[in-house]
């Protein structure tokens, strides 16, 4: 997590992901307590913004376009980490755990490839635009504890590119970047795994713990994630990817109270 260089950190994403798929990784039992959490290895040129600072650009040209691929890829590479920091920080759970969020910082890393390639054919690379920290954040105020961050990263911020995804394909394809759209749809296949991975953990969570998941859920996006829920949700996607129908009321009520967007499915 604390390499620097976005290349170079995805390369040793996927190198110890076959280490551990060959049983040559394996967590010690007697591993010190995790470490505080910190900000994770980044680029030095790349400038990080409050959201609303983060320009928007229309896909109409390159320039536009590199900025929209960048935005994921900054997403892609963020998930790397976020995956990473499950394996290290959260202890005493079983080994499916682990392969599950190696697993899945392995498909990051791959997306995050993928994305700069496309970079690149824009002739930009990872850095060249600002970006703004929030999926880092979550994962800085739910360290504390395993259940909170299964539900708010994998089934509020990563789900979020479940509803989205769509819309930006079909914006791709109408001004005829089918390469990238092309990129999209492996994303959009694979994330579908990675929230339903999120959905499982969750719930082993609030089994262990005696807790009712769909209420716990509730409480903790009006505590964390109000600022994050917008539709229209892509029902279909989420409802594969774990959600059960009265969760997705759940989110649409709560979406609902939140902004004036209309929740219907894609």
């Amino acid at each position: 997590m604390a390499e620097a260089d976005p290349l170079r950190k995805a390369a040793l994403t996927q190198q110890y992901a076959a280490q551990f798929r060959a049983g040559q990784l394996k967590a010690r039992a007697d591993a010190p307590p995790p470490e505080p959490i910190r900000m994770p290895g980044r680029p030095p040129q790349l400038q990080l913004v409050h959201p609303r600072d983060v320009a928007r650009r229309g896909l109409g040209n390159a320039e536009g376009r590199a900025a929209f691929i960048h935005a994921i890829a900054h997403i892609e590479l963020n998930a790397i980490d976020l995956a990473w920091d499950a394996v290290y920080r959260f202890r005493g759970l079983p080994g499916s755990f682990h392969a599950d969020w190696v697993s899945v910082a392995d498909d990051e890393s791959r997306h995050f490839q993928l994305l700069h390639a496309r970079l690149q054919a824009h002739g930009h690379a990872y850095g060249d635009f600002a970006a703004h920290n929030g999926l880092w954040e979550m994962c800085e105020k739910t360290a504390h504890d395993g259940l909170s961050r299964m539900a708010l990263v994998p089934r509020v911020l990563e789900a979020r590119g479940l509803d989205v995804t769509p819309g930006m394909i079909l914006k791709l394809r109408s001004v005829n970047d089918h390469a990238t759209a092309d990129v999209l749809e492996i994303i959009l296949r694979e994330e579908v795994a990675h929230v339903a991975a999120g959905t499982r953990w969750y719930r082993w969570y609030c089994e262990r713990a005696g807790v009712e998941p769909r209420a716990r859920f509730i409480a903790l996006l009006k505590e964390y994630a109000n600022g994050f829920l917008y539709g229209p949700f892509n029902l279909e996607a989420r409802l594969l990817a774990g959600f059960e129908q009265d969760e997705l009321a759940d989110l649409i009520e709560q979406a609902g109270r939140t902004g004036p967007a209309s929740q219907s499915a894609r």
